[in-house]
């Protein structure tokens, strides 16, 4: 089973200041003492009192804990709605709202931005950069956004298509945008930007299908660029006049002469954590993957490859290099260091400790002390993880598993974490009252194997990962996928950095729940992805809240005061990188409606949803004749798993999120299919056309695999016809109809 997971936020840059035709004073900041105007480093050192939730992290530090304690242990289970909004598009919905004096800011998919009055739900504006739908095939892992930074009068956004824009927070009208990438490249945005000593610092993705990783500074008030820091050398062996350069010189020796990377660019994107420590004035980045994941492939096999799957240390004011710690060297699994990162000062041995915290992708806790990038602990947060046992705590490395090195084999490898991720993108939060940090993980394996065929070389569409995709799809046995479904499971942890243990945990059927946020009230708040949006003791993991929000939810709250009163803010909706590339293994959460929202609740609140949309009255048309040779069979999977499954599911499982192809009326009809998948019928709606990696007779390879596929799943999965069947929402939800 082959499980993608990727990266988002985009690298390269041509930095062109748009012509807004503003003049000099509305270029300088937008300075105020109310609202978006009063956000400065002072606030957005401390987070202030509670009242405002003024950074997608809350402040610098992220921790993600409020100091507020309105709402608390002994009272949550009195929440209730205060309003909600309907959101325009059913995709990936992973922003954290932004809200200060009582306005909240939050974006949607294809990097929408939206303005509320938070008490009320009233809407004041809305911003649509109108991204070209045909971006959508460079994004790896859905079409996101994960929010705002507001700073002086104004609020950024990083876009799809690798833009980044400054918009005027009273009205939403952009005052400048730059192009922080190469749109000739697959670069992409999906992280939210950061703001530091007037500069706006932005990351990119893209590393799946072939770039080379780097974050930009930003002058706030006028999009002028003001330094940039590639994370992996340049290829060619050049210069780039930029502040990583003489850090490159360093880190050269730790790749290949030759290898990939020399024309995939290598990777290491910064798709997500940028966090600054406004106490020792650093700037930490999370590193992502390389490029390909394959080691073998991309740099022969040898060398740590730095900065792959490492934390690095800036000077924010020059992004001169200061130290690294990398997490996972050699990196060959997707094994990102892009997770969230939480700083904190911890009692360690009878010292204070300046740490910072991270559960990646590979399945460790890291606790490294921030002053110089020493790793202090480094925890199994998941069980079964197999790629290493441990780490050397002498050298800071890992204790690997001689077999997950599958290009030295020759053998595939059944990795526990898989490109999924133990811990994937969802926000992690840490309460300092009880000591834990919150984990949203998940349990899901998958195999990694080396190239078979020239198809999985490098191509213009699809992941460029080096790995056998098609192989590594779901066997045709029943007894498997059924075990599949069951091991995917999801977790949320407690853990004690200091001790290096779990001291609760709360399992969940489905893996792909949602982000965490905690408060001072002795609470964690997290929604799940079959559709309840949860409150737990944060000392002791005891349930005390839920509510049936009729989506899966996967984004991180916020929580705000207006008034006398305290309000948790959460968006709901399915999308991301499971839902789309998991297939048969998503288990129940396919069968949760996929009804966009932005959620807010007070106590007392007395709001009503309207009930959950029935399922569609019309049954999915009946299979067509399964005419296929197992000679087609074959060669419709190997294309499938190297061009479709990323979007539409591994073995054509679907994932309740984009078509489910296994019942599209499309596959009795040759040329329909031929229409959308060569010529581009749905080129406007994302679905570009493959013609330039397909032909038409195997794209119709393509579809005798699938009537092939989902004639076995009906025959073998037929007691779990849910979970083969379409999601029973619509695909896209209604315009905003206003707010309830």
């Amino acid at each position: 089973m082959r499980i993608v997971v990727a990266l988002l936020a985009a690298a390269a840059l041509v930095s062109c200041k748009a012509n807004t035709g503003e003049s000099a004073s509305a270029a300088a900041d937008r300075s105020a003492t109310t609202g978006i105007g009063r956000v400065d480093a002072a606030l957005l050192t401390t987070g202030g009192d509670g009242r405002d939730w003024a950074m997608t992290g809350y402040n610098y530090s992220e921790q993600r804990f409020s100091p507020l304690t309105q709402i608390n242990a002994g009272n949550v289970n009195q929440l209730g709605l205060a309003w909600y909004a309907d959101m325009p598009d059913a995709r990936g919905q992973e922003a954290t709202p932004v809200v200060v004096d009582g306005k909240m800011f939050v974006t949607g998919p294809w990097s929408k931005v939206f303005a509320f009055d938070a008490a009320t739900g009233k809407k004041l504006w809305e911003f649509d950069p109108k991204v070209d739908p045909q971006k959508g095939v460079q994004a790896c892992c859905d079409v996101v956004n994960r929010g705002v930074a507001a700073w002086k009068g104004r609020l950024y956004v990083g876009t799809i298509d690798g833009r980044l824009i400054a918009l005027d927070a009273a009205t939403g009208t952009p005052d400048w945008s730059v192009q922080t990438t190469d749109n000739a490249k697959p670069y992409t945005i999906t992280g939210a930007p950061r703001v530091v000593k007037g500069m706006v610092m932005i990351g990119n993705g893209g590393a799946e299908f072939g770039v080379r990783g780097y974050v930009t500074a930003y002058d706030a008030a006028t999009g002028a660029k003001k330094w940039r820091f590639y994370t992996v050398p340049n290829p060619t062996g050049a210069k780039d006049g930029e502040a990583s350069d003489a850090a490159m010189a360093k880190v050269a020796p730790t790749w290949s002469k030759n290898g990939q990377w020399k024309q995939s660019g290598g990777g290491g994107t910064v798709w997500d954590s940028i966090v600054y420590d406004a106490e020792l004035d650093q700037l930490y980045l999370g590193v992502g993957n390389g490029s390909p994941w394959n080691h073998g492939l991309r740099s022969e096999g040898q060398g740590d490859n730095l900065f792959l799957s490492s934390i690095v240390a800036l000077k924010p004011e020059t992004g001169e290099y200061v130290w690294h710690y990398q997490e996972t060297p050699g990196e060959t699994w997707d094994f990102t260091a892009t997770q969230p990162i939480n700083l904190a000062t911890l009692n360690i041995g009878g010292q204070q400790r300046r740490v910072l915290m991270q559960a990646p992708k590979n399945g460790f806790f890291y606790v490294i002390d921030r002053t110089n990038g020493k790793l202090i602990n480094a925890g199994q947060f998941i069980p079964g993880v197999n790629w290493a046992t441990g780490y050397d705590m002498k050298t800071g490395r890992p204790i690997e598993n001689p077999e997950s090195r599958y290009y030295k084999t020759g053998k595939p490898f059944l990795a526990t974490p898989s490109a999924i991720a133990a811990h994937n993108w969802q926000p992690m939060s840490f309460n300092p009252k009880v000591g834990l940090a919150f984990i949203p993980a998940q349990i899901v394996g998958s195999a990694y194997l080396n190239p078979s065929s020239p198809l999985d070389g490098t191509k213009p569409i699809g992941f460029n990962v080096g790995q056998d995709l098609g192989n590594a799809m779901y066997p045709r046995d029943a007894a498997a996928v059924k075990q599949a479904i069951a091991g995917a499971t999801g977790r949320l942890v407690a853990w004690d950095p200091v001790a290096n243990k779990a001291r609760w945990t709360v399992d969940y059927p489905t893996p792909w729940n949602g982000g965490t946020m905690t408060t001072a009230g002795n609470l964690v708040f997290q929604g799940t992805a079959l559709g309840e949006f949860r409150a737990y003791a944060a000392d002791t993991g005891k349930q005390l809240f839920s509510y049936p929000v009729g989506t899966g939810v996967m984004a991180g709250a916020a929580t705000f005061m207006i008034g006398n009163e305290q309000y948790v803010a959460v968006l709901a909706g399915r999308g991301g990188a499971l839902p789309l590339s998991i297939g048969y293994a998503i288990g129940k959460a396919r069968d949760v409606p996929n009804q966009p929202r932005l959620l807010v609740f007070k106590l007392g609140g007395q709001a009503q949803m309207p009930p959950p949309a029935p399922p569609p009255a019309i049954a999915p048309p009946p299979l067509p004749k399964n005419t296929a040779t197992p000679q087609q069979v074959a060669q419709g999977q190997a294309l499938y798993g190297r061009y479709c499954q990323v979007c539409h599911g591994a073995s054509a499982g679907g994932g309740g999120v984009l078509p489910n192809l296994q019942r599209s009326a499309t596959l009795g009809d040759a040329d329909t299919w031929k229409a959308i998948l060569i010529d581009g019928m749905l080129k406007d709606k994302g679905m570009v056309s493959f013609a330039k990696v397909l032909t038409p007779e195997q794209a119709q390879l393509i579809r005798l695999y699938v009537i092939d596929e989902a004639h076995w799943a009906q025959k073998n999965l037929s007691n779990g016809a849910k979970t083969v069947a379409p999601a029973p929402a619509a695909q896209k939800s209604p315009v905003p109809t206003g707010v309830r």
